[in-house]
């Protein structure tokens, strides 16, 4: 598990959940693995209560299975729930895109073109093309007004996320980098009906590719 820096205000519960998720996400934390919720507080220098929440958190988000006097064992990926969260997220940035296509200021654009850049930089590096991938689809939503569903979203969209990880090894042409920026110039161009029928095929690929990814996970990582 990989340990980051604990943020400036950022209380310990919040911490312990947010490296944990990331942790989870990034496969640092394998599905179907034990964690012990003493030696996670040891490794983040956190007492076990904020840990012990945490896990309570990921647990309501079905990603953590808490069992009493035994641990807490990883979820394995639940492709059902995988697609569930892949169609919220289709109705949710299909009407986002589009709002961010009318909203746009020429500012926010820069700040799009500069996070697409920042992907073409680091698309081997799949932790840091989570984060910009990430940033990019915050980005439409903050241009869209709508924060607040963003964290709603946020909250549980880890189950498609462990999947967005998964691709990005397994997938050799994902075009993920092309996508967005093909979104960026739509929203630039305040074309509305290609950057909702771009968005939709862009939060499909993942799920498309499901046979190679598969294939190079461990059956055990999968729930069926």
């Amino acid at each position: 598990m990989y340990i980051e820096e604990r943020q400036a205000g950022e209380n310990g519960r919040d911490y312990a959940l947010r490296v944990l998720k990331d942790n989870i996400m990034d496969l640092e934390l394998e599905p179907g693995s034990m964690v012990s919720e003493k030696d996670l507080a040891a490794e983040l220098g956190l007492s076990r209560t904020p840990v012990r929440e945490a896990l309570l958190d990921l647990a309501k988000a079905g990603v953590v299975e808490v069992y009493p006097q035994r641990g807490s064992q990883i979820s394995l990926v639940d492709y059902d729930l995988a697609e569930e969260t892949q169609f919220t997220r289709n109705i949710l940035e299909s009407c986002v895109v589009q709002i961010a296509c009318r909203n746009a200021t020429d500012d926010d654009i820069c700040i799009l073109q500069e996070n697409v850049m920042l992907q073409e930089f680091n698309v081997k590096n799949t932790r840091k093309m989570m984060r910009l991938d990430d940033g990019f689809h915050r980005e439409l939503f903050r241009i869209a007004g709508k924060m607040h569903t963003w964290n709603m979203l946020s909250s549980y969209a880890i189950h498609f996320d462990r999947i967005r990880v998964m691709a990005l090894h397994s997938v050799k042409d994902l075009k993920i980098v092309d996508d967005h920026k093909r979104i960026c110039a739509a929203v630039s161009g305040r074309d509305e009906v290609l950057a909702k029928e771009l968005m939709e095929e862009h939060l499909a690929r993942y799920l498309v590719d499901e046979k190679e990814i598969r294939e190079n996970y461990p059956a055990g990582y999968f729930k069926s």
